[in-house]
């Protein structure tokens, strides 16, 4: 079976909004690389980016991984942050799907509060305060 994983790239902040994100969601980090841990032939890594984050990734759930890297400046990256990546939750309960909104949510911008819709499930969107968007869907188990 494919395993769909999520990938972020933050403009050096990687380990604040991981660390965030693993006060929400609990485990442990599945790896924490830092530039200065993986040099690279050829690349000079300087004073100031040697302990940003190479690579994190942070399992949420059984079978997905939250990942990151910082873009540094210092090597020509530049991190344009657009409106075309969401990271959909889909939660167990109802009371997750609170959970979840409310702590992500908390310092964000809102786009569509969590409520019942039109479909039939329980969703709400917003941007996260280090500019992630995120959909929180619980979909009602199906009366049969």
């Amino acid at each position: 079976m494919t395993k769909l994983n999520t990938y972020l790239n933050f403009a050096g902040n990687t380990e604040e909004a991981f660390n965030f994100y693993k006060s929400v969601f609990g485990g442990k980090f599945s790896s924490v690389v830092r530039f200065k841990d993986m040099p690279m032939q050829g690349v000079s890594i300087s004073t100031e980016d040697e302990n940003k984050i190479m690579h994190i990734g942070l399992p949420i759930g059984n079978n997905h991984t939250l990942m990151a890297t910082d873009t540094l400046a210092s090597l020509g990256q530049k991190l344009v942050q657009g409106n075309n990546v969401y990271i959909s939750i889909h939660p167990a309960s109802k009371e997750e799907a609170d959970r979840i909104f409310n702590a992500l949510s908390a310092g964000g911008t809102m786009e569509m509060t969590i409520a019942d819709q039109p479909w039939g499930d329980y969703y709400g969107s917003f941007k996260d305060k280090y500019g992630v968007q995120w959909m929180v869907n619980y979909s009602y188990p199906k009366k049969g």
